[in-house]
């Protein structure tokens, strides 16, 4: 785990919060935006690219309507600017596993309690199958 500093955020936190800040002055073109975002995919490492590729066509089959931008730094798919859900690679943040997680705007509610984050180590047909079935829910 990263240290953190007199701030409470860690040089990683910093960094992302710095590249949220200037994703948030560009007023790009949704076509901008994806490129910038697949710009971003390709430059991750091996596994983790894979799954934020695999991602990436699930939302483009199943939830075409999203725009597909960076959030924080990281590959997110928003609905009226506002992101439903995103990939966090897992060297981010220095982490295990890569998440694909959900803000509060997402349709994932089951009751008072509901997971709002997955990991993922590799992007295989049963993961592929989990994000579609998540993805389709939390657009619905």
């Amino acid at each position: 785990m990263a240290a953190s500093t007199k701030s409470g955020f860690t040089a990683e936190e910093r960094a992302a919060m710095k590249e949220h800040a200037k994703e948030m002055k560009l007023a790009q073109s949704k076509e901008q935006d994806e490129k910038d975002q697949l710009k971003r995919v390709a430059a991750l490492p091996d596994g983790e690219r894979e799954i934020a590729e695999g991602v990436h066509a699930v939302v483009k089959k199943h939830a075409p309507e999203l725009a597909s931008k960076t959030w924080y730094g990281m590959p997110g798919y928003a609905r009226d600017g506002k992101i439903i859900f995103f990939v966090q690679p897992a060297t981010k943040f220095k982490t295990r596993y890569t998440t694909f997680g959900f803000n509060d705007i997402s349709n994932l509610d089951d009751g008072d309690m509901w997971p709002t984050a997955f990991g993922i180590l590799a992007w295989t047909p049963a993961v592929e199958k989990k994000v579609v079935e998540l993805v389709k829910k939390a657009v619905s």
